[in-house]
């Protein structure tokens, strides 16, 4: 019979979880050791393992967990069933909102996701597709005639080179905050948006 678990286990394993996205993002996946992640949780090695079974499998938790909040912030946006541009506005505004809480690992989820074995790597790429999907949607409800030339995804693409990569050169103590910034991607994404061209030039 499974021992039950604790009543703050979920609490801790929140609190290494976001200690070892941290210490991966900062000196990286391959140099980090499980030693490290210990001290970095302030826990012993045993307890560590009493969470995870590995480091791959520590891996896993943060991809996975920070792509499912991803998910979920998509059909938050989704239940509240607003005009297209207010839904796409809506989904811009909250993924800035959770990658300004969340930098290490959105950092973890772009940079390591390659460690993953390939089962793992693949649970975590779907789900980012399923994102990338719901925002694609959101373009081509925005601009319908877009969808027949298949610009709806490329556009999603774009939109979120624009968000997806604040990490590397945002700073949390900065002149601009992630919501400053969430309303010149808006401004910048639906100032260039009406110009796009259903028929590619040169295509």
């Amino acid at each position: 019979m499974a021992r039950p678990r604790s009543a703050g286990y979920e609490g801790q394993r929140d609190q290494i979880l976001a200690a070892a996205a941290r210490l991966f993002a900062t000196r990286g996946y391959t140099a980090a050791t499980m030693q490290d992640v210990a001290a970095a949780c302030e826990v012993s090695k045993a307890t560590l393992y009493h969470y995870v079974r590995d480091k791959q499998g520590l891996l896993r938790l943060i991809t996975v967990s920070h792509v499912a909040r991803l998910e979920g912030l998509v059909q938050a946006v989704q239940a509240e069933r607003l005009h297209p541009q207010a839904h796409l506005q809506g989904l811009i505004e909250r993924f800035m909102q959770a990658y300004a809480c969340a930098e290490h690992e959105h950092r973890v989820l772009t940079e390591d996701v390659k460690f993953l074995d390939p089962a793992n790597r693949d649970e975590v790429l779907a789900a980012q597709r399923r994102v990338v999907a719901a925002f694609a949607q959101a373009v081509a409800a925005c601009r319908p005639e877009l969808r027949p030339a298949g610009l709806h995804t490329p556009l999603a693409m774009l939109l979120f080179g624009m968000m997806n990569w604040t990490f590397t050169w945002l700073k949390p103590a900065g002149r601009l905050s992630h919501e400053q910034l969430a309303a010149v991607v808006v401004a910048l994404f639906f100032g260039g948006l009406p110009a796009v061209q259903a028929a590619v030039p040169g295509a």
